[in-house]
């Protein structure tokens, strides 16, 4: 008789709790509307309702994780470039610096460098709109539009005003950075991200290698490549392992949620030797491929510990044509660990807990980028190596081969001078915190002496930029150098220069020697 009773109380239970589940969204949704009513009613001035609205969602969506996002139906072609890789734009990367917006990188063969526009082009003003004062997003989202449109740009280059009617195009980012082959018959592709059709991309340039190199051994860098499509991951992962090889599963809430990955074809390299490099920017699909290549005992993983972005989202429709990118399961590995890392909770509280403790992809081989706050640092912060590099283009009309391009000494002394010019100086961290320590000891009003003392030690605190120009000359020439030769060969010729310095690729290249 004890168990006949005890269900029905149970199932009526659990539905009084679906009820007050129910009737509490039911009220504070009330208790909004009627805020919104009383607003719009009394307020003095006149607001903008769906900026409120619109920014309410994302406070509430905020609490939740920082991936779900709401995407109202003016925000479509961010929607499409998120999914696709591609947007209806000029094609050029743009950066902000004070109250002006800036060109920094026209990509090649795209429709601002093919209309002449260069970096360091200082925006005027987009289709009328004055843009001093305006946020890069606000003049990106006049600068994009649909494909085939025109759009009329004033922009400013050396005191002088100059006007281009350019008709937007389909923009489609390459996912392939940079591909070559390396001494010893060695493969290497600098992957971008996981966009549709990126897994065949990345295909076209492995067969490129194979064709005219016959490579034996591959490096595939994910440093820096911040995810996207899980199909593509499965797909790029299957070229080299089995056919029905699980690489990844999601868990969820919902029984859709839930599924399993699989590699739905042959491979094409079972058994080509291959190292992959990560770092703590490298995220979600690029997590999948390095963590199952890693569970599968496929690949070296080589670098920093990943940026554990382990949660799927979804994009669904919501009511007038907006969209709801949500949170719907977390991603695990074939070793059943699940990439995520710091709970997003614990994010939002502001624990900071250490990375080797949970999430990511700790790789075979640990190797640490220590970021100096160095002269390079201060050089690259105030836009220096960016500014002496628009120059350097104007007055030369051509440089060597990206790869064999080096800056001499006379070009070393010229960047000097024209710090000098823009009078740069360069304060060590630790001049500005004994500054700030000197200004806390007047505060308090601590004895004279010790006052004093502070003072006199700032002046060991001045350094020479100069000197810790030639000090640091190796990290100088890369990033001023890669600045150099982006005006000359875009992207691709940026990747080419940097190989030269790059220590981890070093690292790697001995690794996948051995293998």
């Amino acid at each position: 008789m004890k168990r006949i009773i005890i269900l029905p109380l149970l199932l009526i239970a659990i539905g009084l709790f679906s009820e007050s589940q129910t009737t509490r969204i039911d009220k504070h949704l009330t208790i909004y509307t009627d805020v919104m009513r009383q607003l719009d009613i009394n307020y003095v001035d006149t607001l903008n309702y769906d900026q409120l609205i619109k920014t309410s969602i994302n406070a509430m969506l905020r609490q939740v994780d920082p991936y779900t996002v709401y995407m109202p139906k003016s925000e479509d072609d961010n929607l499409r470039m998120m999914t696709t890789g591609k947007y209806g734009g000029i094609g050029a990367i743009i950066m902000q610096r004070d109250s002006n917006v800036y060109i920094s990188d026209p990509y090649e063969h795209m429709p601002a460098a093919a209309n002449g526009l260069l970096a360091g082009d200082r925006f005027v003003s987009v289709d009328e709109m004055d843009c001093y004062g305006k946020t890069t997003k606000e003049v990106s989202d006049k600068l994009r539009g649909k494909p085939g449109t025109m759009v009329t740009i004033v922009v400013e280059r050396d005191s002088v005003l100059i006007t281009k009617e350019i008709k937007r195009q389909d923009i489609h980012l390459p996912a392939v950075n940079y591909a070559t082959v390396l001494h010893d018959s060695i493969g290497y592709i600098a992957f971008a991200e996981f966009t549709s059709n990126s897994a065949q991309e990345f295909l076209v340039e492995l067969d490129k290698m194979l064709n005219s190199n016959n490579i034996q051994r591959l490096i595939i860098d994910l440093r820096n490549n911040g995810g996207g499509l899980i199909d593509e991951a499965i797909q790029l992962v299957g070229y080299f392992v089995p056919q029905g090889t699980e690489v990844v599963s999601t868990r969820g809430k919902v029984d859709k949620a839930c599924r399993s990955y699989t590699t739905q074809n042959n491979p094409i390299f079972p058994d080509m030797p291959i190292v992959v490099m990560v770092n703590g920017q490298s995220a979600s699909a690029a997590e999948i491929v390095a963590g199952a290549l890693q569970d599968l005992k496929r690949a070296t993983i080589i670098g920093e510990r990943t940026y554990g972005k382990g949660l799927v989202q979804n994009v669904r429709p919501i009511a007038h044509g907006g969209h709801l990118k949500v949170t719907t399961s977390k991603y695990y590995l074939p070793s059943g660990r699940c990439i995520q890392a710091i709970d997003y909770a614990e994010r939002q509280k502001g624990n900071q807990l250490h990375r080797d403790t949970a999430g990511g992809i700790l790789p075979d081989i640990v190797l640490t980028d220590s970021q100096k706050l160095d002269i390079t640092y201060n050089l690259y912060r105030d836009h220096m190596f960016f500014d002496y590099a628009t120059l350097y283009h104007r007055k030369h009309s051509s440089i060597a081969a990206a790869k064999d391009f080096h800056l001499t000494d006379e070009d070393i002394e010229n960047f000097c001078q024209f710090l000098e010019n823009k009078k740069f100086s360069y304060e060590t961290e630790t001049g500005r915190n004994l500054g700030e320590l000197i200004k806390m000891a007047k505060q308090e009003d601590l004895d004279s002496t010790l006052l004093a003392d502070l003072e006199a030690f700032k002046p060991r605190l001045t350094v020479d930029y100069r000197a810790a120009i030639q000090r640091n000359r190796a990290e100088v020439e890369e990033m001023l150098g890669g600045e150099i030769v982006k005006r000359y060969y875009y992207h691709r010729g940026y990747y080419a220069y940097l190989l030269r310095y790059d220590k981890e690729l070093t690292r790697a290249i001995e690794e996948v020697s051995n293998l």
